[in-house]
């Protein structure tokens, strides 16, 4: 039976597990916190850039260790351009299917990689477990090498193909509230949803009076 995660995440399920980070609501300011896992991939992460330039937003982009060693001048170019990276481990990994070690390894492999692009950065630990996978022990190992996990408020399913972008523009739009984080994926396989649906959220909540911004602590 296929996993069905909701669009939104359940305040219950905040409540249960508060170490990681759902949101960031504040009360005077009407930010949001967009997000992008599994860059950066050519020709998708740079259309994410430009779209984001049109509207003065700034992201967050969790990335691929491989991808950023297989594609190192759009991982250059998110920084130049004012965006924040957070890690998403070397290759991807289920966290449920891995070993403490391995998934430990992997992350610190990609971080290290980060490092090495940004040699000038001021590169912040944060993490985003791929398909939102984490265990009690490797949270805890996590953060005992100064992670701070990043999970969401709204995902956008950019990536199913099951939807049609109306459905995904839909999946934002109705669920975002101030403060929340989004989740979209840079990747050619959401590259269909994303490239619809993107420019459509941008200017929807641009013309509300919202802020998009970087995620930072």
């Amino acid at each position: 039976m296929a996993q069905i995660i909701p669009n939104k995440t359940p305040k219950i399920i905040k409540q249960l597990f508060p170490n990681y980070t759902w949101d960031l609501y504040t009360d005077n300011e009407k930010k949001l916190y967009l997000t992008f896992d599994d860059g950066p991939i050519p020709d998708v992460t740079e259309f994410v850039l430009t779209q984001l330039n049109q509207y003065n937003a700034k992201a967050t982009f969790f990335c691929i260790g491989d991808n950023i060693r297989k594609h190192p001048e759009v991982f250059k170019q998110i920084l130049s351009e004012g965006h924040t990276i957070g890690n998403h481990t070397m290759n991807h990994l289920k966290a449920w299917k891995t070993s403490l070690d391995t998934y430990i390894n992997n992350t610190i492999d990609c971080q290290n990689l980060i490092r090495k692009h940004s040699p000038n950065e001021d590169i912040q630990q944060i993490f985003r477990p791929p398909y939102g996978q984490i265990s009690q022990t490797k949270f805890k190992a996590l953060e005992k090498l100064g992670y701070k996990i990043i999970l969401w408020d709204v995902l956008s399913k950019d990536w199913e193909q099951t939807i049609s972008p109306e459905e995904c523009l839909q999946n934002v739009i109705q669920n975002t509230q101030q403060g929340s984080i989004i989740v979209f994926h840079d990747s050619i396989k959401a590259s269909k949803n994303l490239t619809a649906v993107l420019p459509e959220v941008l200017d929807y909540f641009t013309k509300r009076g919202y802020v998009f911004d970087t995620i930072r602590f």
